[in-house]
């Protein structure tokens, strides 16, 4: 299937590895520029190397790096001094710490709030106006399944990842979506990357057990018995941006192979 995406521009965030890695490989195979950002150079290098080796050698798509902390303004300013206009803005940052919301305090909260919350929405500010005065435009934010079913343990990560959520709940809705934009949210449920393999190792140091067995405890939990994988989250990443999702907005899209049991 052709997403009709070829010559687009892009901003990934978070690209060089994980979730945001995987939305960057798909949408620069669909022929799509890409601008990924991620905090540290040399592994951002290595994510990019990785998906230009993908794509053929006369693909016109260009794949572009900048080592940044995005959840900053010297880190937006570097990027918009590179580009300013984005046709699709992928907004990705790693979850803040697991732990008891007794031991947080204001400090903990906001760093949160700022990386899960202030943050795409400044992206979001950034760039909105201009997909909809050019026609079109996608965005899509990586929040997480505990925005739907939330984990004790995700304090940080529930409470501003939620108020994202009803934040772009109403843009979403609002009369962008007559022009073209569309927003929505990607939920993830266990997926193979670093971030899921570290919680493995901390929750393995808490109880005694090794790491293969807190990670076979957690995939007997998952009707499909596995853990997905970057490249299939970037699949339906790269569908959600394409022309042929222009009826799909606002919505919080969950992705875990089933795991969760609700009806709604």
């Amino acid at each position: 299937m052709d997403l009709e995406l070829k010559g687009k521009w892009a901003l990934v965030c978070g690209a060089s590895r994980g979730l945001g890695w995987g939305c960057a490989q798909a949408l620069a195979q669909e022929g799509v520029n890409v601008l990924m950002v991620a905090r540290r150079a040399e592994v951002l290098e290595e994510g990019a190397a990785a998906i230009r080796s993908t794509l053929a050698p006369d693909h016109a798509a260009q794949v572009q790096t900048c080592a940044q902390d995005i959840t900053t303004e010297a880190g937006r300013a570097a990027v918009w001094a590179l580009r300013s206009d984005f046709d699709i803005v992928v907004t990705n940052a790693g979850g803040p710490p697991v732990g008891n919301f007794r031991d947080w305090g204001r400090e903990e909260w906001m760093r949160a709030v700022d990386a899960n919350m202030l943050t795409p929405i400044e992206l979001i500010k950034a760039t909105v106006d201009g997909m909809a005065a050019r026609g079109f435009g996608r965005i899509i934010n990586i929040t997480s399944s505990a925005v739907k079913a939330p984990i004790d343990t995700l304090g940080l990560s529930n409470g501003a990842r939620s108020g994202l959520t009803g934040f772009v709940a109403g843009l979403a809705r609002s009369g962008i979506a007559a022009q073209g934009v569309t927003i929505n949210n990607l939920l993830p449920g266990a997926f193979d990357t670093d971030r899921l393999n570290s919680n493995f190792a901390s929750a393995a140091g808490k109880t005694g057990q090794s790491v293969e067995a807190v990670a076979a405890q957690r995939r007997k939990g998952i009707p499909a018995q596995r853990f997905g994988s970057p490249q299939e989250f970037g699949a339906l990443c790269a569908f959600l941006c394409s022309p042929k999702a222009g009826y799909i907005t606002g919505q919080n899209l969950l992705v875990d192979g089933g795991a969760f049991a609700g009806t709604f």
